[in-house]
């Protein structure tokens, strides 16, 4: 799996593309490698969750005060995307069943619990320190431990996506997020 002239071993996904002369035999490799599906329990269980999560984000965004289009209030945009997040997957369980199947879980799946814990951890310490410094360690461990990046691009992105955040947000919007500058 490795080039004489290379130093270093290749990826995976290096070796399957070299492999691979034409876009219809590289589509037949990761076919091959692809997990195995899930099937349709476990498709149903997944938009079934997605739903009852829906129905909550509505419920609590019903509770926080929706305002009007004119004039939202601060449940008005979750209770949005939580009234999308139930319709689609209500759809998915209605519809879903003629589309392909899942993946099954594998150890990469822990990665989504990682983001959410990641995710739970950046909203409970946001009121206290604000939003600069929260944002900036979410957006680095996304990116380095979850998303692979080198230690580089992770800080390079993580500053620039978080600059860019503040600059929309805070600066040119005037919302209310807590931030310490």
């Amino acid at each position: 799996m490795q080039k004489p002239e290379d130093s270093e071993p290749r990826t995976e996904i290096e070796a399957i593309s070299d492999d691979a002369e034409t876009p219809e035999e590289l589509l037949a490799l990761w076919e091959e490698e692809a997990p195995e599906p899930a099937g349709g329990i476990a498709n149903l269980v997944a938009c079934a969750l997605t739903l009852a999560f829906g129905i909550a984000g509505m419920v609590l965004s019903w509770n926080l005060s929706l305002g009007s289009l004119t004039d939202p209030a601060p449940g008005f945009f979750p209770f949005v995307v939580s009234l999308i997040t139930a319709i689609l997957s209500a759809a998915q369980i209605v519809l879903g069943r003629r589309g392909g199947d899942g993946e099954k879980f594998s150890r990469y799946s822990a990665t989504v619990v990682w983001g959410v814990i990641s995710l739970l951890a950046f909203v409970t310490v946001l009121p206290l320190v604000g939003f600069e410094i929260p944002a900036l360690l979410l957006s680095f461990v996304w990116m380095k431990w979850l998303g692979g990046e080198s230690w580089r691009s992770a800080i390079l992105y993580s500053t620039l996506t978080v600059a860019a955040f503040y600059l929309i947000f805070v600066v040119a919007l005037r919302t209310q997020l807590p931030h310490l500058f």
